[in-house]
Parts: structure tokens; C-alpha cells; sequence
């Protein structure tokens, strides 16, 4: 394999981002590296002060600023989800398991088929992960079926930002049991950080229900009726959606060091 990092920080977001580059440029990016990265997120409701794109939009900032770290390539967020339990909140629109095993196949094969041979997948929703390792699963058997170049040197990865342990234990520094498990402070504070404007829909709400099981659109209404599970979204502040992303940066671009470096 020939894929490496790129030596420094490239000066801005635009020169890794994929939608903003010609094909030429690709070609000529493909030559010294085959590391791409994928963000992936969903759109679902996040408690009545939360944006319903929060796990898009974070999980979008964070690859990028991973890209610009490093000089990987970012693909465009894939921001539909498996988010079947939300569908009770207006808003949501979500994929069923099987139709995002089948975007998330598609995506990577495409990659795989120009030449890519490292995918790095950057995931904000915890409902896309055990569908995306599936997904996975199939593209190396399909990579192999259809005889790819690369079919037995590519490798995928899922990582996921809310989940890497430095933001985890800022989290709890910052928000203790408040955190929960669903619209947290952490991510909603990474949305003001992006989108100040977000700012003006921020409210103290009464105490969530405790997070607890999932078993369903209709069972987490009835649960979780505001659509947060333990959480105290008022908590979260800009200043800590900096530090957050900049953490989970900084965590997640040494993961993908490591994973570059294993292959």
C-alpha cells in the first residue's frame, strides 16, 4: 500500500474537500495517497432545542478538521442515517438498516474501484454502527467478486467521534450524569460552536427521563416524550463545542495515523 499522510496541516478545509475537487485532482491525489475520509451521520430530532442535523453537522467539522490536519482527502457527509427510533418526532428521516447497508456498500465500492484502499469512516449517530460494520463485510466480498485491483489490500474503518475517550471524559467533566445518552450537551454544544444561531433555541428544560432501552418509534415517544434520554441539553456552551471538536480531532487524527500505519 501506498497511501500516507500528507507532511502538515494543508492552510484551509477546501483543499481536502472532495465535492470541491476535479476528477484530475483526484487522479493526482490517488498517486501519493489512497486514504480517503467518509463522514456519516443523521437526520433525527434532537430534544425540543436540539437541531435535527446535529449528527450530521458534527460528524461533517470533525472530518474536515481531521482532513485539514492531515492533508486526507473528505468525501461529502453522508447524512441520512438508521434512525428508525426517532421517526415518532417530525423531522426525522431515517434509513432502514438494510437501505444504509446498501448506501454505505455503495459508497465505499465506488471509492474502492478508483483506487481508494483506506476508507475512514468518521460516524456521529450510534444507530450506523453496527449497520456500517456489516456493510463493510459485504464490500470486501464484493470487491473480491468483481475481481478490483485492490480487492484484498483495502480496508474500512469506523470511528466514532462521541465514543473516542478524551471527548468522553470532557463530557463528563463538563456535564456529569447531565450527559446522557441522546440530544447530550456535548453534542448539541459542538452545534453552537458551528451554527450560533442555534444559540436562540436553547432553553432550561425539566428533568428528562432517565435513558434506559430502545424498543421502537412508538416505545421512545412514550419514553422519552421530549426526545432527549437523560440529557440537559442548556448545559452546553460554544466554548465547549471548541474544545470538544478539537479533542475529538486531535484523538481521531491519531486513529487514523495509527490505522495508516498498520496497512
Amino acid at each position: 500500500m501506498t497511501s500516507k499522510l500528507l507532511p502538515g496541516a494543508v492552510e484551509n478545509v477546501t483543499s481536502i474537500r472532495l465535492d470541491l475537487c476535479t476528477w484530475k485532482e483526484v487522479e493526482e491525489y490517488l498517486s501519493f495517497s489512497k486514504a480517503i475520509i467518509l463522514p456519516i451521520g443523521s437526520t433525527e430530532q434532537h430534544g425540543p432545542t436540539g437541531a435535527i442535523g446535529t449528527d450530521a453537522l458534527t460528524a461533517e467539522a470533525i472530518a474536515q478538521e481531521v482532513g485539514r490536519r492531515t492533508g486526507v482527502l473528505v468525501t461529502p457527509t453522508q447524512c441520512f442515517g438508521m434512525a428508525e427510533h426517532h421517526l415518532g418526532f417530525p423531522g426525522t428521516m431515517s434509513l432502514q438498516p438494510a437501505t444504509l447497508l446498501s448506501v454505505i456498500h455503495d459508497l465505499v465500492l465506488s471509492l474502492v474501484t478508483h483506487g481508494f484502499e483506506q476508507i475512514f469512516v468518521i460516524n456521529g449517530h450510534g444507530g450506523n454502527i453496527a449497520t456500517t460494520k456489516a456493510a463493510f463485510a459485504q464490500v470486501y466480498s464484493t470487491a473480491i467478486s468483481r475481481d478490483l485491483p485492490s480487492a484484498r489490500r483495502f480496508r474500512c474503518k469506523i470511528a466514532n467521534w462521541f465514543l473516542m475517550s478524551s471527548v468522553m471524559r470532557e463530557a463528563k467533566d463538563l456535564y456529569g450524569d447531565k450527559e446522557g445518552q441522546h440530544a447530550t450537551p456535548s453534542e448539541i454544544a459542538l452545534t453552537l460552536h458551528l451554527q450560533p444561531s442555534l444559540l436562540s433555541k436553547q432553553r432550561p428544560l425539566p428533568d428528562p427521563s432517565p435513558a434506559g432501552p430502545i424498543h421502537g418509534a412508538d416505545d421512545f415517544r412514550r419514553r422519552y416524550p421530549d426526545g432527549r434520554m437523560g440529557s440537559d441539553p442548556y448545559l452546553a456552551r460554544p466554548e465547549h463545542g471548541y474544545d470538544l471538536l478539537n479533542k475529538a480531532a486531535e484523538a481521531l487524527t491519531k486513529d487514523l495515523s495509527q490505522f495508516l500505519e498498520a496497512l
